[in-house]
């Protein structure tokens, strides 16, 4: 366990951010690679994928629900130096993501056909998204252990771990794509069911690794099978902080289906650069993301040491980092977005959707960074739903105006991405606003301990 309510805000915040970002930006390739070389497929099996892989938010927000609870519980309890309390909720993590995994899978193979066949833009795309989600879902189902396990380390500061086994699986991953999806050495092409299957083997053998990381070396936080009997007093307590944070990535998914199903008359091709443009926003998105995911453990830990000076001081060194990283990235996408579709694909039709999608939505970068920073704050005080809440504005802001105007004989594509750069603006500020008001909250129950 790493003590991290002692030394430097700035430099814990770095040295956790960085093996997360690392980690993080090989976890993404899981579906750039993918889509890298499900793009010779074709337009329809690059919107297929594309499309479906949207249902992974889903699955993101439940993983969400598990991994942000553990964290903040297990950072309050790594803070108040209670390692008992810090088992007990990681042990009952495990077992939750048991139960979520086998819900997942259950969920899945019910309702796939009914969500790809709403937001596909022709047959063929819809059998393709059907094909490749029947064969990735075994894995969305596997990311749930995973969570769990990585969760309870980020909460006591370690995260190293967590990202060597990400880069082990997407290497292997690399290496399984070009095979199961063209037929490498195999002569055998599976198309985009190879593309699902690679990625399941891949985060399956991620888990095998870092159960194998806690059963041979983890101390601090251990596997018990005797704290896996059921504890509801236990689950409510991680999904009463988790709930509302994956309740944020459920909206995420929302919104994001709402564009496909809105630009769906546009074509395939359409689909296919939205896709490719979302995908590489999300891995833009990364450092941003691993500095916010770093500044949670980071608050959670003096949050539980009654350090409110701290906490307050890792919001400011994380806005203010996140905020130079995604000013950085903004002048990236205005700069060269023909250049990053282009590593994916060489279709003029899917670049010239792509490409001003990136260059347009590039104007709330700086909007995402600080949304991001609090609500890691959020986690990190033990009350996600004002993060909630934020989110919320975003799915009245953007849902009701993106499907009138896709109803409109003059409905261009740039009009739904000015208008999703609007609402992100629009949640920036709520949510900084909330959290100035939760810390007030938290200020007028607290009694202050000093710094030094």
């Amino acid at each position: 366990m790493k003590d991290l309510t002692e030394g430097p805000i700035g430099q814990a915040i770095i040295a956790i951010a960085v093996p997360i970002a690392a980690g993080m930006i090989f976890q993404t390739l899981y579906f750039l690679v993918d889509l890298y070389f499900v793009s010779a497929l074709g337009d329809a099996a690059l919107a297929g994928v594309s499309f479906a892989g949207n249902l992974s938010f889903v699955i993101m927000a439940l993983t969400q629900m598990l991994g942000v609870g553990t964290v903040t519980l297990v950072s309050h309890a790594a803070g108040r130096k209670d390692q008992p309390e810090a088992n007990l909720i990681f042990n009952q993590s495990v077992l939750l993501s048991g139960l979520f995994g086998v819900a997942t899978l259950i969920a899945g193979y019910l309702l796939t056909g009914t969500y790809v066949r709403a937001v596909a833009a022709d047959a063929p795309s819809a059998q393709a998204g059907m094909t490749y989600l029947y064969w990735y879902l075994p894995g969305l189902a596997l990311q749930f252990a995973l969570v769990a396990m990585g969760s309870a380390l980020r909460g006591t500061g370690i995260v190293k771990p967590t990202m060597t086994v990400q880069v082990l699986t997407v290497l292997l991953n690399t290496v399984l794509a070009p095979i199961l999806i063209a037929g490498w050495g195999t002569h055998h092409p599976l198309g985009v069911a190879g593309a699902g299957l690679a990625t399941t083997l891949s985060v399956a053998v991620g888990v095998v690794f870092l159960w194998m990381y806690f059963e041979k070396l983890e101390k601090y936080v251990a596997l018990h099978p005797n704290q896996w009997a059921p504890r509801p007093d236990t689950w409510k307590r991680i999904l009463r902080i988790g709930l509302p944070a994956g309740g944020e990535f459920f909206m995420i998914f929302l919104v994001v289906a709402v564009l496909y199903w809105t630009i769906r008359h546009f074509g395939p091709a359409a689909q296919a650069g939205l896709g490719i443009g979302y995908r590489i926003m999300q891995a833009i998105f990364l450092p941003a993301m691993a500095i916010a995911f770093a500044a949670s453990p980071v608050a959670g830990q003096n949050f539980g040491a009654g350090r409110m000076a701290r906490v307050k001081e890792t919001f400011r060194s994380a806005a203010m980092m996140s905020s130079v990283v995604m000013i950085v990235l903004t002048l990236l996408c205005q700069w060269l977005p023909e250049r990053l579709m282009g590593l994916f694909t060489q279709a003029p039709d899917v670049i010239a959707v792509g490409a001003p999608y990136l260059r347009i939505t590039s104007w709330n970068f700086l909007a995402v960074g600080l949304i991001f920073t609090c609500s890691s704050l959020f986690q990190a005080l033990g009350n996600t739903w004002p993060s909630f809440l934020s989110s919320g504005t975003r799915l009245v802001t953007f849902i009701a105006p993106a499907i009138w105007l896709g109803s409109q004989s003059n409905f261009e594509l740039r009009h739904v991405w000015y208008l999703s750069v609007g609402t992100v603006a629009l949640q920036a500020v709520f949510s900084l606003l909330l959290l100035q008001r939760q810390f007030r909250q938290v200020d007028s129950r607290v009694q202050p301990v000093p710094v030094g």
